[in-house]
């Protein structure tokens, strides 16, 4: 997929917004092949900080199955509402937050991975699912959830369709 970017100007942002709620009206225009999109500064951030810090090893595909798991829980009511939420919800992300991008060749390349995936790509890598672990760990959690495929070093699950205990 082809994405083009232009920074907008800024959306009406209230008279009293301080500078860290104003960052949250600032938007971007991303031209796809289905057309143009607006989308938030802050949310293309938190996903290309995740995006960096827990899948920059992978290759494309593998990359936009961890934005898909991201996305998904956006959507999902167990989950919080923003991209941001989703990424800073305690306990689900292992990544330094305060840490430095030391790549940004790589963390160009995932942009433009999160700028598409925010603009509406489809997702359909990972057949819903809402959660995902590297392959050398085994988390308690994955024996309650479906397996839905492995991209790259990564296993992902889907906690919709709850599987037998037995």
């Amino acid at each position: 997929m082809c994405v083009a970017v232009a920074l907008s100007s800024l959306t009406a942002v209230p008279a009293l917004a301080d500078a860290q709620h104003q960052a949250a009206y600032e938007t971007k225009t991303v031209r796809t092949a289905t057309g143009t999109h607006q989308i938030s500064t802050r949310d293309l951030q938190c996903l290309s900080e995740a995006l960096y810090f827990e899948a920059r090893g992978e290759g494309s595909a593998g990359q936009q199955a961890v934005a898909e798991v991201i996305l998904n829980r956006v959507d999902h009511p167990r989950f919080p509402k923003t991209v941001c939420g989703v990424v800073n919800q305690r306990g689900q992300f292992t990544y330094n937050k305060g840490a430095r991008i030391r790549e940004k060749g790589t963390y160009a390349r995932v942009q433009k991975i999160a700028m598409a995936a925010l603009a509406g790509a489809p997702r359909t890598l990972t057949n819903g699912a809402t959660y995902f672990h590297a392959r050398g760990v085994r988390p308690s959690w994955t024996k309650r959830f479906e397996r839905t495929i492995r991209i790259g070093s990564h296993t992902f699950y889907r906690s919709d369709r709850r599987m037998a205990s037995n």
